[in-house]
């Protein structure tokens, strides 16, 4: 056994050290822009079209609306491309746009075959947008956009000659399941694509988050909108990737600052729906599908468990009778080398793991409703093996719902 751990697991440890120590030399988090004054929208070189597809978001949509609200003269136009919702989403719409008149709201054609429901939302409003915006904002409605978004987004963007940006946002934790789940998920991609901010390692490797994410119009007609992603659940991935294919220039950032996300309703919600699409084959070829999955459970899934019966095996070479009763042993125990090594590593693998949680604890807004319980966010490493496993039932099955809709 522990001659197959370590054949299974040093190389996946080189790999994952190999990511994080990039840790250092990231791109600090964006910090918030003073939004431009309204009377400077028509001197502006960069204005940004805001697309918000929606389907059915009344009770999570109210925060987004208000901090879009909030942006500067950045922002020309915010297009809602609504799929026929029916819990008064579009009620929550009308009145922004009675506050704020760059609101519009569009309904999308029916869905067609061979496309997913949100490229599809994003398609339409790339193509009812104004030609005068040089930047397509994507928004989902489960975020909170701090009011300095999308100045420091654009900002930002232009000084790195950026052609497409998506920013990791804050995660707004509420339940005990959540702080331990939710971290362990995040952490699945922290390991297959390093931290967010550093540079890339080749259009294979480009992560992206469609909750946020900045992309030039010129980019976007280059790709004919979102079609190159239309079968996609991880579309904001195959869109970034695609583009960086291109040979355009693609950026993954830290936006804890400027955007607050409440994804789901629980640890039960996020397992369902987060779930599914963190596998990203949809943008992978099924190679590189294994290969992150070996990665995962080497350094994910396997240290808890292996550490656990390597500790009880070297208790039982050194206590072979007193606990457990047994007939006297005719010789002595001996403990091989290859098992002090692999728990060596399992334990170095957990270490790494528990430091991570520093690392990534900016990313987490553990405030609202659960100060009671947020020190189980510290504990969420031993949720890494459920992780993997999520991650594995997500890459051997296709969805065949996705946020309200059958496929």
């Amino acid at each position: 056994m522990s001659f197959a751990l370590l054949l299974i697991q040093l190389p996946a440890t080189a790999i994952i050290l190999s990511r994080l120590i990039l840790g250092p030399f990231r791109k600090p988090p964006l910090e918030p822009k003073k939004p431009a004054p309204d009377f400077l929208g028509a001197d502006l070189l960069a204005l940004a079209s805001v697309v918000l597809p929606t389907l059915n978001e009344a009770e999570r949509i109210s925060p987004c609306l208000a901090g879009l609200t909030r942006q500067g003269s950045e922002v020309l136009e915010i297009i809602v491309v609504d799929s026929r919702s029916s819990d008064g989403t579009l009620d929550l719409v009308e009145a922004a746009a009675r506050k704020d008149p760059r609101f519009r709201a569009i309904a999308d054609d029916p869905l067609p075959p061979g496309w997913v429901g949100r490229p599809w939302a994003l398609d339409a409003g790339f193509k009812y947008s104004c030609d005068l915006s040089e930047w397509i904002l994507g928004i989902d409605a489960d975020t909170q956009p701090h009011p300095g978004l999308a100045a420091s987004l654009i900002a930002e963007a232009t000084a790195e000659n950026c052609d497409l940006v998506s920013l990791a946002p804050q995660f707004i934790l509420k339940s005990p399941g959540e702080m331990l789940l939710m971290p362990a998920l995040l952490m699945t991609l922290v390991y297959r694509f390093g931290p967010a901010g550093a540079p890339n390692t080749g259009a294979e490797r480009v992560m992206a988050n469609g909750q946020c994410f900045l992309c030039r119009r010129s980019v976007l007609e280059q790709l004919d909108g979102y079609s190159s992603a239309r079968q996609s659940f991880c579309d904001d991935v195959t869109l970034a990737r695609n583009a960086a294919k291109l040979g355009f220039k693609v950026a993954f950032w830290d936006g804890a600052k400027l955007l607050k996300v409440r994804m789901y309703e629980g640890a039960r919600e996020a397992w369902r729906e987060w779930g599914r699409s963190l596998d990203l084959k949809d943008a992978y070829s099924t190679a590189r599908v294994w290969g992150d999955l070996w990665l995962l459970l080497a350094v994910q899934g396997l240290p808890l468990l292996s550490a656990s019966i390597l500790s009880a095996s070297i208790l039982f070479s050194i206590f072979p009778e007193s606990s457990l009763s047994l007939p006297p042993h005719p010789t002595p125990y001996t403990l091989h080398p290859s098992i002090t090594l692999a728990l060596g590593l399992n334990l170095f693998l957990l270490a790494v793991r528990f430091a991570l949680n520093f690392a990534i604890a900016p990313s987490y807004d553990r405030t609202a409703d659960s100060a009671s319980f947020s020190w189980l966010f510290w504990l969420s490493p031993l949720a890494d093996p459920f992780a993997f496993w999520r991650i594995f039932l997500s890459a051997t099955s296709r969805p065949k719902q996705w946020r309200g809709r059958n496929y």
